[in-house]
């Protein structure tokens, strides 16, 4: 009888084990901002996040919750105006790990970002530099 009047507390403390890691798991995955313009070096060479100002690569100012290749006037390839997707943050996670992938015929040659946590980090920068 002990054995059973102990398993509901080792339930319960397996549960809220569980519950730590998916909230930690979660927290990752907002992502720091502040790291995030670290890596987001990376792409500094073809993007900026000044609005209205192309590189080799479209302005990223306000990327989050925008349609691909809908900035005017930009050449994109047309294999990202066929993409038809809303950049929100599961699309660039998508998007980042592996670009050519997701995007068959890009002209973007970045391969990708590995670390889930560098691209959290680098969509919180985004959507930060979006908001200003």
């Amino acid at each position: 009888m002990m054995r059973y009047a102990l398993a509901p507390a080792a339930v319960l403390a397996t549960a809220a084990i569980c519950l730590l890691a998916m909230t930690h798991a979660a927290l990752a995955q907002e992502g720091n901002a502040d790291a995030g313009k670290k890596v987001f070096a990376k792409c500094q060479v073809c993007h900026t996040i000044e609005a209205g100002k192309n590189k080799i690569g479209p302005s990223l100012h306000g990327v989050v919750g925008r349609k691909s290749a809908s900035i005017e006037g930009f050449a994109y390839s047309d294999a990202m105006k066929n993409a038809n997707v809303t950049w929100d943050e599961a699309t660039l996670d998508k998007y980042l790990t592996n670009p050519r992938q997701m995007v068959p015929g890009t002209k973007m040659i970045f391969p990708g970002l590995p670390k889930a946590e560098d691209r959290a980090n680098v969509i919180a920068y985004l959507k930060q530099a979006g908001a200003q």
